[in-house]
């Protein structure tokens, strides 16, 4: 089953994370000294926000699944969208390991999906070890201040 993801930049995690603590009702799933995430299930949402980026609201939009064979589909649909598909591939992310693609749509919002498959102790490795913003533009071109 697949789960809809969004990623937003905050300036300040304490602050944000009690509002969404009430707002969700609910703690977060993953709480990081830059980041926080939950796990939602009514409605089924991957809900993350972080910190370290010069402007806040959204980073990113995507598609989380939990199949290879749900990442396979999802990944056809990107390609008959006409976008420019970008292959990450098996990386580390946001204190996972996942296997993930990008597109961006005609608006300039960046598209994620993914397939997680475990934890790390890092919020990143490699590309995803940048700040977010920096991120973003070398896998799609985008500067992360469109979304």
């Amino acid at each position: 089953m697949k789960r809809f993801h969004v990623h937003v930049r905050v300036k300040n995690l304490d602050e944000s994370i009690l509002f969404y603590n009430a707002l969700f009702n609910t703690e977060p799933t993953v709480k990081k000294d830059d980041y926080a995430k939950w796990m939602l299930e009514d409605p089924r949402i991957n809900y993350a926000i972080s910190t370290g980026h010069s402007e806040s609201g959204i980073e990113h939009l995507g598609l989380q699944v939990e199949k290879e064979t749900e990442l396979q589909e999802v990944y056809k649909n990107m390609q008959n969208a006409k976008g420019t598909v970008t292959e990450e591939a098996d990386c580390t992310c946001c204190y996972s390991k996942s296997q993930k693609s990008w597109i961006t749509d005609p608006q300039g919002v960046d598209w994620e999906v993914f397939l997680t498959h475990g934890t790390a102790t890092v919020y990143g490795e490699g590309i995803n070890a940048r700040p977010a913003p920096e991120v973003m533009e070398h896998w799609t071109g985008n500067d992360a201040k469109k979304a």
